[in-house]
């Protein structure tokens, strides 16, 4: 096995790991917040996550030297990050850990649309194809139907956030240290989420919410993060986004073993989301050339440096 093919493997592992981790905290989300207040909790959370990375991030400095950008770049990606963990940690209290999921996910729709519409980058056509098969095991893994209210409404800006966040990783790990621009992005959202919480003065947490902010902070937000930032550097944008869709198969998985049954609807969600996944990773031959057609007769600039904040920033 060649160097190059083993580090691709090993970064769609990194981002699938993530995906798990991150598929662990819907219901101890849901829990925690019921005991304490959303920003408050999420200023714990992502402190713990950036204390946690701190030490390893500055030894990574150390060894790499400066990262022109980095502050820039980790600012950024903060932004959606916060907005997005704040539009979904407060929609958790409106609604449930499954819908959460389900709302959640529509940001693998939302990326391939805003690479296209946006940032002018036209996805393969499998991968379009993996995001339509994966959507559709999704709308039955959750069971969900069409009621839409202030819960969803906030889930459907984290999905929209979250979307943004994955496009701004696409262009924006492969230029700076993982680990480093990870942290930046934690120690970014725990401060503003600190300070707004004092605010508040809602730090009076039950021992069940300091231990969810801790867990999510080191396990998921500085471990599972960075795993997706690094692994990022590689997969790309809508390609992450569909092995993230393993996160609300994990979550249900997790469900069923503290009780929960999935169904033959929800099984048969979770075998068509692997099925979109399994179908965005393919590289058919026919499939590959149609993609080479619609490239030549796209006359869009198929690049990410439309993106103003990030124009200028590109150095390889």
């Amino acid at each position: 096995m060649s160097r190059l093919l083993r580090g691709e493997l090993a970064a769609h592992a990194a981002i699938v790991v993530a995906a798990v981790l991150f598929g662990t905290t819907f219901v101890i989300v849901k829990d925690a917040v019921a005991d304490a207040s959303p920003i408050p909790f999420l200023g714990v959370r992502f402190t713990a996550g950036a204390v946690a990375l701190a030490p390893l991030a500055r030894r990574r400095l150390r060894e790499r030297g400066p990262q022109p950008g980095l502050v820039k770049a980790g600012a950024l990606c903060a932004a959606a990050l916060c907005t997005g963990y704040v539009f979904q940690t407060v929609g958790l209290q409106y609604t449930t850990a499954s819908v959460s999921a389900f709302v959640t996910y529509l940001l693998v729709v939302l990326v391939p649309l805003l690479s296209a519409l946006v940032l002018r980058r036209v996805p393969p056509v499998t991968v379009l194809a993996g995001v339509a098969v994966a959507t559709a095991g999704l709308v039955l893994l959750t069971g969900h139907g069409a009621g839409f209210h202030r819960g969803e409404a906030l889930t459907l800006g984290c999905a929209l956030a979250f979307a943004v966040h994955v496009l701004l990783l696409g262009d924006l790990a492969p230029r700076f240290d993982a680990v480093a621009l990870t942290a930046v992005q934690l120690g970014m959202v725990g401060v503003v989420c600190l300070v707004a919480g004092h605010a508040t003065g809602a730090f009076a947490f039950s021992a069940r919410a300091w231990a969810a902010a801790v867990y999510t902070g080191v396990a998921v937000s500085a471990l599972a993060l960075g795993l997706q930032v690094w692994g990022q550097r590689r997969v790309g944008p809508t390609r992450t986004a569909v092995l993230l869709m393993i996160e609300p198969v994990s979550a249900a998985l997790l469900g069923a073993a503290m009780g929960e049954r999935l169904g033959v609807a929800g099984a048969t969600g979770a075998a068509l989301i692997l099925a979109g996944i399994l179908l965005a990773e393919l590289r058919l031959p026919a499939l590959a050339r149609l993609d080479r057609i619609v490239a030549a007769g796209d006359t869009l600039d198929l690049t990410l440096t439309s993106l103003p904040s990030v124009e200028k920033e590109r150095n390889g």
